[in-house]
């Protein structure tokens, strides 16, 4: 039976744990961000539009990292036009995201007809193959983490105010249209990369359960982000060590585990407040 010593020294685990965790703390910063502003539902519209531009991709021939050339551009306008869109056509912004979502997956299906022989492969990218991930994808993973992080960094207190009022904020000088652009597009970015990890059909989970367990029991924005954090990473590497050792699918293991998380912060938080409400 293969150990954990025996799984680290493989090339290809190492590959997916360290790709793995970059990627779920992005998904954990900015779920948190996302969830506080209501717009989750932004993350499984972008996995509409990455569906679309895979099939697109294979369609095209390419393969592996080259996919990411026509993934991230596609995903990046879709999630500016899912705001033009809102903005300009007077709609909500869950309707203009179901708008632009549909387009992206009515787009992956005729083009997975019309290209038929890559059916295996868009399945793949559909439930995530983490353990195939390239030393190539994980480069591009690194590159576009520390990119992702140093753009939060530099605008956090601006998206911080923007996330719990954004009225008093706009008011207040910050420039919310632009920090909005900007969110959706590190989030684009971020639910491209993470269709490997967990596939474009999860990719909204673990962008939402993390934050979500966090906000369950932190106080304060800063101890919510880090548990969310700790969340995501015991989710990615506890679900790619036992997807390995028990031959099960890795993203939908990494989202059990995720949930799992929320359910026990869940209970944690209800506990207390059903003993104290007693005295």
């Amino acid at each position: 039976m293969t150990t954990l010593i025996d799984m680290f020294s493989y090339s290809f685990m190492q590959r997916a744990l360290l790709a793995g965790c970059l990627i779920g703390v992005l998904c954990a910063v900015l779920g948190v961000f996302l969830v506080l502003r209501r717009l989750s539902l932004i993350g499984d519209g972008l996995a509409h539009i990455t569906f679309g531009s895979v099939a697109l991709a294979l369609f095209a021939g390419l393969q592996g990292a080259a996919m990411l050339l026509v993934s991230l551009p596609v995903v990046v306008l879709a999630s500016l036009g899912i705001l033009k869109l809102a903005h300009k056509a007077r709609l909500g912004g869950d309707a203009a995201i179901g708008i632009v979502s549909s387009l992206g997956i009515a787009l992956g299906v005729m083009l997975a007809v019309l290209g038929r022989g890559y059916g295996v492969d868009l399945f793949s990218y559909l439930f995530g193959s983490i353990l195939a991930i390239s030393r190539t994808e994980l480069l591009v993973a690194a590159a576009l983490f520390v990119t992702v992080l140093t753009l939060l960094w530099l605008y956090y207190h601006d998206l911080v105010a923007l996330s719990f009022n954004e009225e008093l904020a706009s008011v207040g000088g910050i420039k919310s249209r632009f920090l909005n652009g900007l969110l959706a597009v590190l989030t684009a970015l971020t639910v491209v990369l993470a269709m490997k990890l967990v596939g474009v059909m999860l990719i909204s989970a673990l962008l939402i359960l993390p934050a979500s367990a966090a906000l369950q029991v932190a106080r304060g924005f800063r101890m919510t982000v880090l548990l969310a954090v700790v969340s995501a990473l015991a989710s990615v590497v506890g679900g790619i060590i036992l997807s390995f050792m028990l031959n099960l699918p890795s993203g939908a293991t990494i989202i059990l585990l995720a949930f799992g998380l929320f359910a026990l912060a869940f209970l944690y938080r209800k506990v207390p407040r059903s003993s104290t409400s007693e005295w």
